[in-house]
């Protein structure tokens, strides 16, 4: 009897268990459920009637209206009638049992436009005729044969007529037309819904250096630089290149000074742990470590601290604070001291004030004035700003005439430093890897034969 009885409880439990009937719009529903233990059985079970009521009033209101109700605007749901019409009964349809469910639901005339299986006129909007410009790329995307002039094919894999690259994209034809600085127009959708506005970003009045040089891109060379110069301007500029060289050579040899120092610190510090390990430094054993410790070396032993009384702290308390007041009274009688000298001290805080402002004003000036010669031989960021370079040939190497003249410089590296000069580049160095591939080689299979 005891498996009856089991079944008879699996039955009763199962048949307790009844499922949610469909909706109404034909979505199933499944709201019955044996546990409950985890949440995903509740995300699962969720019953969504109510809320599938409330989107297909809103569905009819628009069929019938156009747009829900909420959307309408008092003069459109409302109408004070003070007149009265005597003919609204008569336009008013009749009721009748015979009229079929069908032409009731065909005589409720719908605010939203009817889908056609067609396309007509108004709905579809008439087709974009391709332009020429684009019809010529698509062809030679896909590589067809274009007729050119006397109706003869052209060739598409020559240069400029069918490579689909040569066509610039979209967005280098409409380079420099976006301005970041320019205020958005945006526009207000009436929707009741709340929109972020984008802030109007003001641009930063900032000074460049390039506004101030006053350099041209093409500097005129050195009297003295002339295959023919006069001996003076020649005797100048050779002077000119002199210094620059020596003091090239005098912070040549300040860095070669600096790192001969180093290595004989590195050598001494080496010698110092020659044996040791990396790290581990020998102490010095100091000279007197023989002799005997007399009274006088000998180390005196500190007094034990006592705990003072209570007639001691508050002696001590009460001196603290005399001291505490005579320091106030006097820094009180100080600052009294000093108010009939505030006009005195005015005035010459004005002064010192003027003072610095016109240094500020004249190393300012100072600046502007070394800007406008250029940014030669100054630091711009993590580089220097590179010098022009001297050409100046000695009087053995001067030419007499054009046609023994040797071409000097390069007039690509002038360029470039003109452009750095000038704040036009930033200050580069050249950048050589430091990892190269390796070769390998290896004897062919061929040669590895010998008869």
């Amino acid at each position: 009897m005891a498996p009856t009885k089991t079944s008879k409880v699996s039955s009763a439990s199962k048949s307790s268990i009844q499922k949610h009937p469909a909706s109404g719009i034909g979505a199933p529903s499944q709201l019955a459920q044996s546990s409950r233990k985890g949440k995903k059985a509740w995300r699962k079970n969720i019953d969504i009637h109510p809320v599938e009521q409330g989107l297909e009033s809103l569905r009819s209101e628009e069929r019938v209206i156009g747009s829900t109700l909420q959307k309408q605007t008092n003069d459109q749901l409302f109408v004070v009638d003070t007149k009265g019409d005597d003919k609204v009964r008569k336009s008013l349809p009749r009721y009748s049992k015979a009229e079929l469910t069908a032409t009731k639901i065909l005589s409720q005339r719908s605010a939203i436009p009817a889908v056609f299986s067609r396309p007509t006129k108004d709905s579809v909007p008439s087709r974009s005729k391709v332009s020429r410009a684009d019809k010529e790329r698509l062809l030679r995307i896909a590589k067809r044969p274009r007729k050119g002039p006397f109706n003869a094919v052209m060739d598409h894999t020559e240069f400029g007529a069918g490579s689909a690259l040569i066509d610039v994209s979209a967005a280098v034809k409409h380079s420099g037309s976006y301005d970041p600085w320019t205020a958005e127009k945006i526009e207000e959708v009436a929707d009741g819904l709340e929109h972020t506005k984008k802030p109007n970003i003001k641009r930063p009045e900032l000074s460049h250096p390039r506004d101030v040089i006053d350099v041209p891109a093409v500097l005129e060379p050195h009297q003295g630089s002339s295959y023919n110069p006069p001996a003076a301007a020649h005797d100048e500029l050779i002077m000119e290149a002199c210094k620059v060289e020596r003091r090239r050579q005098e912070e040549a040899d300040r860095l070669a000074e600096i790192r001969r120092k180093v290595a004989d610190a590195r050598a001494l510090v080496a010698d110092e742990t020659e044996g040791l390990p990396l790290g581990m430094t020998l102490d010095e054993i100091p000279a007197d470590d023989g002799e005997p410790v007399t009274q006088e070396d000998a180390v005196v032993p500190k007094k034990a601290s006592v705990r003072k009384t209570k007639q001691q702290r508050a002696k001590a308390l009460r001196l603290r604070e005399e001291k505490q007041a005579l320091a106030e009274k006097a820094a009180r009688k100080k600052m009294l001291a000093t108010i009939p000298l505030a006009k005195s001290l005015r005035s010459t805080a004005e002064k010192i004030g003027q003072r610095q402002n016109e240094a500020r004003l004249a190393r300012q000036l100072a600046l502007k004035m070394k800007l406008r010669k250029g940014l030669a031989g100054q630091r711009l960021g993590k580089y220097k700003v590179p010098e022009n370079d001297i050409e100046v040939q000695i009087g053995e190497d001067l030419s007499e005439n054009l046609r023994t003249l040797k071409p000097e410089g390069n007039l690509f590296r002038d360029r470039f430093r003109s452009m750095q000069q000038r704040a036009l580049i930033e200050p580069r160095v050249p950048v050589l890897p430091t990892k190269r591939a390796k070769l390998k080689e290896f004897e062919k299979h061929a040669w590895k034969r010998f008869e």
